[in-house]
C-alpha cells in the first residue's frame, strides 16, 4: 500500500471509500482514535468469556435496503450487516448509491462463520420461502448487488481467517481485467452461536486471560472479536481522472497456501516467505522500503514465531534496510474478527498510511523469546509515533505498509 502521490503504475488501484462497524467503534473516525489512544475494545462477558462485541449487531432498518420483515429476520445478520457496511462505504466515496445500476461494480466479501444457520436449525422456527436465502453466505454479496443493481461479479469468499485480505486480492485482480470497473469489498464476522467459541477453546486457540499477546512472551490465544469493514476499489488512473479522495493505493498482493506444514494448522515459514517475496515483487516495491506491516498477529505460540521469521527473512534483514521494520496488530484492540480480520487489518494500515502515523500496538512488554527482534530487526511500537522513515514530503519516499492475513488452514 502507498499513499496517493507516487509514482502511477496503470495497475494501480485506489482506495476510495471505507466504512467499518467494530467493537468500541462503530465508524472510521471511531476505529482511528480507538488505535491511536491506545484504547482496548475487549470485554469480559457474564458467561466468563472474553470478546470485543458489536453493539446493536441486530438492529437494522429493513425497508431502507428493501426487505420486509420476514426477509430480514430470515436473512442472516451478517448479510444485513454487509447492506450497512457497503451503503456507508459507497457514501464515504461521494458515491450515490443508486447512480451504480447497471454498472459492472463487482462485489466481494469475505464470510466463513454460519452461526446463524446453526441457531436456526437448532430451533423450532419453521423453515419458510426466505431460509435458503436467508441463511446462503454468497447472499452476503448477492444481495448488495440486487439492492444497487449491480452487473459485476458477486461472490462470497471463505478461506477461513484470511478470507476478506483474499477477496480485496480477487477484488484488484478484477479491476485490472476491466471486468469490474468498481469493486465493493467487505469483510463480516458475528458470533452468534456458543459452541463456535467452545470449538475455538477446544481447538487450543483463545487466550485464556482474555488478552491477545501479539509477539510478546505471555502469547497464548486470541480473543475473538466481531463485526465488519468494507472499501470501495477503483483503477487509480480513473479515481485521479474522475477527483475523487484517494485514501491510499494498492500496489499489489499475492495468495498462497503452505501446502504442508507439521499439522493442517501448523503456519509454514518458507511458504509465507514465498507469498511475501511474490506481493512485493508483483507490487515493484523493494522489501527494504516497507516500514510497517500490519501482522496476522494473534497472539498464538506456534504461529507468531513463524510470522516474525518469516517477516525477519523478507523485510527486516532486507538488504538496504536503514531502521528495523515496525509491526502491529488491530486484535489486541478489538479482537480476531476471524473472516473479517484481514480487512479489519487493511482499513487500519490504509489510515497508518493516510495519516503518516503508527498507533500502539497493546499487550506487548517482553518479547517473544522464539522471536529474537533484534537479530529480524523488527519492533513493536508500544506507543504513537510517526511514520517510521522519513516519507515523501521529506525525501521524495513513499510511505509503504504491508498487510498480512492467514487462515488456519
Amino acid at each position: 500500500m502507498a499513499p496517493k502521490n507516487g509514482a502511477q503504475r496503470s495497475s494501480d488501484i485506489a482506495v476510495v471509500g471505507m466504512s467499518c462497524r467494530l467493537p468500541g467503534a462503530p465508524g472510521i473516525d471511531e476505529f482511528w482514535e480507538l488505535l491511536t489512544s491506545g484504547g482496548s475494545a475487549i470485554e469480559r462477558r457474564a458467561d466468563g468469556t472474553w470478546r470485543g462485541s458489536l453493539e446493536g449487531a441486530a438492529d437494522f432498518d429493513a425497508a431502507f435496503f428493501g426487505m420486509s420483515p420476514r426477509q430480514a429476520a430470515a436473512a442472516d445478520p451478517q448479510q444485513r450487516l454487509m447492506l450497512e457496511l457497503g451503503w456507508t462505504a459507497l457514501e464515504d466515496a461521494g458515491i450515490v448509491p443508486g447512480s451504480l445500476a447497471g454498472t459492472d461494480t463487482g462485489v466481494f466479501v469475505g464470510i466463513a462463520a454460519d452461526d446463524y444457520a446453526a441457531l436456526l436449525h437448532r430451533s423450532e422456527t419453521p423453515v419458510s420461502g426466505h431460509t435458503a436465502t436467508g441463511l446462503s453466505r454468497g447472499m452476503a454479496a448477492n444481495r448488495l448487488s440486487y439492492l444497487l443493481g449491480l452487473r459485476g461479479p458477486s461472490l462470497a469468499v471463505d478461506s477461513a481467517q484470511s478470507s476478506s485480505l483474499v477477496a480485496v486480492h480477487l477484488a484488484c485482480e478484477s479491476l485490472r481485467r476491466g471486468e469490474s470497473d468498481l469493486a465493493i469489498v467487505g469483510g463480516v464476522s458475528l458470533i452468534l452461536a456458543e459452541n463456535s467459541t467452545a470449538g475455538m477453546e477446544l481447538m487450543g486457540a483463545l487466550s485464556p486471560d482474555g488478552r491477545c499477546y501479539t509477539f510478546d512472551a505471555r502469547a497464548n490465544g486470541y480473543v475473538r472479536g466481531e463485526g465488519g469493514a468494507c472499501v470501495v476499489l477503483k483503477p487509480l488512473v480513473r479515481a485521479l481522472a474522475d477527483g475523487d479522495r484517494v485514501h491510499c493505493v494498492i500496489r499489489g498482493s499475492a495468495v498462497n497456501n503452505d501446502g504442508g506444514g507439521s499439522t493442517l494448522t501448523t503456519p509454514h515459514r518458507e511458504a509465507q516467505e514465498a507469498v511475501l517475496r511474490a506481493a512485493y515483487e508483483r507490487s515493484g516495491v523493494g522489501p527494504d522500503q516497507v516500514s510497517y506491516v500490519e501482522l496476522h498477529g494473534t497472539g498464538t505460540p506456534a504461529g507468531d514465531p513463524i510470522e516474525a521469521a518469516a517477516l525477519g527473512a523478507v523485510l527486516g534483514t532486507a538488504r538496504g534496510r536503514s531502521t528495523p521494520l515496525s509491526v502491529g496488530s488491530a486484535k489486541t484492540n478489538v479482537g480476531h474478527l476471524e473472516a473479517a480480520a484481514g480487512l479489519v487489518g487493511f482499513v487500519k494500515a490504509a489510515l497508518c498510511v493516510r495519516e503518516g502515523a503508527v498507533p500502539p500496538s497493546l499487550n506487548h512488554a517482553t518479547p517473544n523469546p522464539a522471536i529474537p527482534m533484534d537479530r529480524l530487526n523488527l519492533r513493536v511500537p508500544t506507543r504513537l509515533g510517526t511514520w517510521p522513515q522519513p516519507d515523501e514530503q521529506a525525501t521524495g519516499r513513499l510511505r509503504l505498509a504491508g498487510v498480512s492475513s492467514f487462515g488456519m488452514g
